[in-house]
Parts: structure tokens; C-alpha cells; sequence
């Protein structure tokens, strides 16, 4: 099995790739500013995960990467806020992302937990 298998994955690639395209309709003078810290954390989120997963034989590696991973798509959630707060013509696609966000951070918490339940069973 392959971290490539997990929905949690699936879905947090797709949201750092989403969020990648959406910083790159930011103005010019936000790509490295703004747009760099939300395509930085956003695309944390799978990395954090994928490189935890490489981990699983060590539940603590890989109970931290998953934590990690889950305070990347919060960090991601507030550039996000910034981003449609800043540029309401981008709101409508902020606030899909947002939706999105929230979905990878409850599949996050579930992963987690049920790490930790593994762990003390």
C-alpha cells in the first residue's frame, strides 16, 4: 500500500495544487509575499503527510508528521483568510478552498486519532 492510496493524501495534494493556482492570480507584488507563505504551507500539508507515512513503522515519527501536516492546513486556512479578505474578486475561489481546507483537517484529525488509538491498543 501506497501513501498515494490514502483519501486524506488524494485530497491534500489536490487542495496544494489548487491553492498554488490560486496564488498566481494574486498581484505581482504579492507572489512573494502572500503567495509564497500560502503555496509554502498549503503544499506542506501532503508533504508533511507523504514523508510521515515513510515513517509508520515509528508511531511517534509518524504521529508528529501527521500533526505537522494538520498545523500546515491551518497555517494554509489563515494565508487563505488573508487572501480573500485582501482580494475580495478572489473570495468566491477563497472560500472553496476554505471548504476544502476544512475537509483535509478533519480527514487529519481522524488519521490522527486513529494513529493514537493504534498506538495505546
Amino acid at each position: 500500500m501506497s501513501y498515494k492510496s490514502l483519501e486524506v493524501y488524494r485530497r491534500a495534494h489536490a487542495f496544494g495544487l489548487a491553492c498554488h493556482q490560486l496564488s498566481l492570480r494574486l498581484p505581482k507584488y504579492e507572489l512573494y509575499e502572500t503567495g509564497s507563505q500560502l503555496r509554502r504551507a498549503s503544499k506542506s500539508v501532503s508533504a508533511n503527510l507523504v514523508e510521515g507515512y515513510g515513517r509508520r513503522d515509528y508511531p511517534q515519527d509518524y504521529h508528529r508528521f501527521l500533526i505537522v501536516s494538520r498545523a500546515s492546513n491551518d497555517e494554509s486556512l489563515e494565508w487563505l483568510t488573508y487572501v480573500g479578505e485582501c482580494y475580495l474578486e478572489l473570495k468566491p475561489n477563497v472560500d472553496e478552498l476554505m471548504a476544502d481546507n476544512e475537509t483535509v483537517g478533519r480527514m487529519l484529525t481522524r488519521l490522527i486519532q486513529s494513529q493514537s488509538d493504534s498506538a495505546s491498543a
